[in-house]
């Protein structure tokens, strides 16, 4: 297998969104701006309510997919359409906004950590007008599986090691994994040929990432290949490893709106202004 390096690597900048939101941008910054098929990831991590107590109210969506996966904290989603889910520690949500959702989440606690990510991933041209589904995962349907000794992975999404993740159907075929290492434990893991992917560190001091070292909240883009080799640092360390089929489509982005054309953005705001979300 042939072995996938680094080619790049960012750091989280910090910023907020929604109705003040502290949180770190890693991909959708200046220094990484898309990642074909990826538009955004965000982690959001603190123990001080004023750093997320206002939460994310009512926004739109249209053309890609938001995931969210909760680490620590309790958050409500619901949306113009009646759906209402609670995410808790360890829970996953895939939403395909497709054609187009008014989404909120809400913060459901008044102190505490509040810690996850939330992943931007786009949506194919022919797919862009599909209609709005969730995928709400609870922490239990998620499976874990050694890779190696002192390698332990829990798989969101994709198959690994024979383990297949419970998220369905989605176009870019990801591969989603949250990677818990001892120190100095090391694994090999396969990885779609053709696939993006990177690696972020989300825990401890560092990891070892394709026989490079890599900080906190600093991120990896992998090269082509079939393979990265992962690492622990010198203590326990976790990693989110990420993968999808990039799109090779134009883009056209504004604020909550992603499609192909400017267009069909005129068209998105329009939609949204009349009310047709």
């Amino acid at each position: 297998m042939s072995e996938r390096h680094i080619r790049h690597r960012v750091r989280g900048v910090d910023t907020a969104d929604g109705a003040g939101v502290k949180l770190k941008r890693i991909i959708g910054q200046p220094m990484l701006d898309t990642l074909d098929p990826f538009l955004l990831l965000d982690e959001f991590r603190s123990d001080s309510a004023d750093d997320y107590i206002a939460g994310f109210p009512e926004h739109p969506h249209r053309g890609f997919e938001t995931v969210t996966y909760m680490l620590a904290g309790h958050m409500r989603h619901g949306d113009n359409h009646g759906n209402r889910g609670d995410l808790g520690p360890g829970s996953v949500q895939w939403m395909t906004a497709g054609r187009g959702i008014l989404h909120s989440e809400m913060p459901q606690q008044e102190n505490g950590l509040m810690w996850g990510f939330q992943l931007w991933v786009n949506l194919p041209a022919k797919d862009k007008m599909t209609a709005p589904r969730y995928q709400d995962i609870a922490p239990g349907r998620i499976p874990s599986v050694q890779l190696a000794e002192g390698v332990q992975a829990k798989v969101i999404a994709g198959e690994m090691a024979g383990v297949t993740g419970p998220v369905e159907g989605i176009a870019t075929a990801p591969i989603y994994l949250d990677l818990a290492l001892d120190p100095g434990a090391r694994a090999v893991i396969p990885l779609p040929s053709g696939h993006q992917a990177f690696a972020y560190v989300f825990d401890g001091e560092a990891a070892e990432v394709a026989g490079a070292r890599l900080g906190r909240s600093e991120l990896a883009v992998l090269s082509e290949g079939e393979s990265v080799t992962v690492a622990g640092g010198e203590s326990p360390t976790r990693v989110l490893l990420v993968a999808g089929k990039p799109l090779q489509e134009p883009v056209a982005r504004y604020g909550p709106f992603v499609m192909n054309t400017p267009e069909q953005i005129h068209e998105a705001i329009a939609d949204f202004r009349a009310g047709r979300f």
